[in-house]
């Protein structure tokens, strides 16, 4: 929570740790850092609104004007890339530890997921939420400096498992232009569940289904930069997606583990 405007650390392990980011290589111009003050998360929610309501469109809660804020931020960790120069947040991700999770009560997947069949991974699952960066800095280096940061931070709070909600947007371009309607969603799903669906015993459900049987899944539609590089990464799909009516999308429950991560992608984030 939020006292004397500083943030107090709510991992696991000592604070030094959670300020710590691994010593990877960074593209120039940038650094990777963990928000110890309300003044950084606010920073971290403005661009969370001008990427969420600003480009896509979100319908967000008006509690701060301009930001993007809801109940989990109090209860989580918020990770931070910086332009060098400008010293602006150009990327964000926030996540929500298993010590936090049971004191806010659930966490954000479990509103839109009835996640029963993960209770044996939840003591060591963290969930990853609100990712986001800037227009101007959507290259590989960005998301790599903070997946790089994201991995050192499970190592060192003895966590294996990350889930999170990674959406589609309902209008999602496609090689022939713009698809609507949920249909590109309906043709990613299909997509993914060919390659990418996890074990039935991690199968979890939505509470607001898209109507997939209704949909055209037919569609040549690649998906979203963000899930093709969870599943570079080794994340499996855990079901069919929700649809999230406040950010017009459809959102797909997925899972990673730091076990199960691609050699060449282990020895970067973490020189095993």
């Amino acid at each position: 929570m939020f006292m004397n405007t500083v943030l107090l650390p709510h991992a696991v392990v000592p604070e030094t740790h959670l300020a710590a980011v691994p010593a990877l290589p960074l593209p120039h111009g940038i650094e990777v850092s963990w928000a110890r003050h309300q003044s950084e998360v606010r920073e971290a929610q403005k661009l969370r609104f001008d990427v969420f309501a600003l480009e896509m469109g979100a319908r967000l809660p008006n509690a701060v004007p301009g930001h993007d804020v809801d109940l989990f931020d109090d209860f989580c960790e918020h990770l931070l890339v910086r332009d060098k120069a400008t010293r602006q947040v150009i990327g964000t991700y926030r996540v929500l530890t298993p010590a936090q999770a049971r004191r806010v009560g659930s966490t954000y997947s479990d509103t839109e997921f009835d996640l029963t069949r993960l209770r044996a991974v939840r003591e060591r699952m963290v969930e990853l939420g609100r990712s986001c960066v800037h227009r101007d800095h959507r290259h590989g280096g960005v998301i790599m400096a903070l997946w790089g940061a994201l991995a050192g931070f499970m190592v060192r709070n003895r966590l294996d498992t990350m889930i999170g909600c990674a959406s589609i947007p309902m209008q999602h371009e496609g090689p022939h232009g713009m698809v609507g309607g949920g249909h590109a969603a309906a043709s990613i799903w299909r997509q993914v569940k060919d390659r990418h669906l996890a074990p039935i015993d991690f199968h979890v459900r939505p509470r607001l289904p898209l109507p997939i049987e209704r949909l055209d899944d037919t569609l040549d539609v690649e998906p979203p930069a963000l899930i093709k590089g969870y599943l570079r990464l080794g994340a499996k799909v855990l079901g069919p997606p929700a649809w999230d009516p406040d950010f017009n999308a459809a959102d797909l429950p997925m899972l990673m583990r730091i076990s199960e991560l691609p050699v060449r992608y282990r020895k970067h984030f973490l020189g095993a």
